[in-house]
């Protein structure tokens, strides 16, 4: 029984060896670099004007919201003033009122800052033609250059050591100047 187990492992382990072995030489064949895309994004003159477009209409929306906010605070303090004055039917119609101006107004705040909202919908419309531009950009220069992987430093690829050697990214500046 001792020699049944012995030769599956075996088995195992000679393939995990081979299968590092082998990773091993393809990753040393490859060319890798890393760009720093919000860096880019931050040069292009562009860019830096949809951001503050985005902001002002954002900071525009804020405000409004907060009106409404403050009109539905309004409301209730004046409902807390007049509550022993009102009959049941008439605090439950104001009660009505308030909630559903509440919920009106975070109707218009989804609506405005949701995942599918208006700043949203702005922000692809201003800000992804530039970002196609920069990634046209690495792709173009990835493709002349012979990289096989270009990681963004600033985005999720959770680098944690980068040697400044492989950072491309004043290339790929010049190259969106051309």
């Amino acid at each position: 029984m001792m020699n049944l187990i012995f030769p599956k492992q075996a088995i195992k382990w000679l393939a995990v060896a081979a299968f590092a072995v082998f990773t091993t030489g393809i990753l040393q064949a490859q060319r890798i670099a890393y760009v720093d895309v919000n860096l880019v994004l931050e040069s292009i003159q562009e860019y830096q004007d949809a951001q503050t477009e985005l902001d002002r209409i954002s900071a525009g929306w804020r405000q409004e919201i907060a009106q409404e906010y403050d009109a539905i605070k309004s409301m209730y303090n004046r409902y807390q003033a007049e509550q022993v004055l009102l009959s049941d039917e008439l605090r439950k119609q104001k009660e009505e009122e308030i909630m559903n101006k509440e919920q009106q107004v975070r109707e218009m705040q989804k609506d405005k800052f949701g995942p599918e909202g208006e700043l949203f919908k702005k922000r692809q419309e201003l800000v992804q033609p530039i970002q196609e531009k920069v990634y046209e950009a690495i792709e173009g220069y990835a493709t002349d250059r012979g990289y096989d992987f270009i990681f963004d430093k600033g985005g999720s690829a959770n680098i944690l050591f980068a040697n400044p050697r492989y950072d491309v990214t004043a290339d790929v500046l010049e190259r969106l100047k051309k």
